[in-house]
């Protein structure tokens, strides 16, 4: 079965970048514009990786991860958030860690974002 992955970003140039290096990595990879479109794919049945920047206009990348869960919609994905903001969120990400399963600070090098990707496939 092919390994599958949306890339949430308001940024075309993140989401060009990280499809195009996934996609090398044999992925399928999709891609959301915002938190929104995030949970449409979600409820029309899309399972595997999340990655998820944190800073986007209107749901950002805190309230998609509650709406995930609020929804139900946990089962069979793994969720990495990526954002330049560091650690520093610990507020808004207070609950949630347990879904995260991993946090990847923007700039991030290609190949430790392959590697965690790859991890949670294991």
């Amino acid at each position: 079965m092919r390994k599958t992955m949306i890339v949430v970003d308001d940024d075309p140039d993140i989401l060009d970048s990280i499809k195009t290096l996934f996609e090398h990595e044999g992925y399928e990879v999709f891609t959301a514009k915002n938190g929104m479109e995030c949970l449409d794919k979600l409820e029309n049945g899309f399972r595997g990786i999340i990655l998820l920047d944190i800073m986007m206009p209107g749901m950002d990348g805190w309230d998609t991860v509650k709406e995930i869960v609020n929804r139900g919609l946990v089962n069979n994905v793994n969720i990495f958030v990526i954002t330049a903001i560091g650690t520093s969120d610990h507020k808004k990400m207070k609950g949630l860690e347990p879904y995260i399963f991993d946090y990847i600070p923007k700039p991030f090098d290609p190949a430790k974002i392959v590697k965690s990707v790859k991890q949670a496939d294991n």
